[in-house]
């Protein structure tokens, strides 16, 4: 089975067509909160008009949280230091689930 990021970088590359990565694509930066932050644009994918409802788990815990939602054009995921791997595997499950699999 091919790794968490391996699954984001083959969605990301299904996406490239020599126009859409010079406006659109995935962001992962740091939070102060501690934690992490990750924007994906979903203009011009199949997943733009398909509905997410939110998922937040344990919010209230210092470094175990986890949000993930949709919000117009782009899918979000904040999450403690250690939650990374886990908001980016919801994204790609919903992704995959949805047609705009990882190949």
């Amino acid at each position: 089975m091919p790794s968490i990021l391996e699954r984001l970088s083959s969605w990301y590359a299904q996406k490239c067509n020599g126009d859409w990565e010079h406006s659109y694509g995935v962001r992962i930066n740091t939070l102060d909160n501690p934690g992490w932050g990750v924007k994906i644009d979903l203009v011009e994918t199949s997943l733009l008009d398909v509905p997410f409802s939110a998922i937040e788990i344990d919010l209230d815990h210092e470094v175990h949280w986890l949000r993930c939602w949709k919000e117009g054009s782009t899918f979000h995921v904040a999450c403690g230091p250690g939650r990374l791997e886990d908001g980016l595997e919801i994204f790609l499950l919903w992704a995959e689930s949805h047609g705009s699999g990882a190949g």
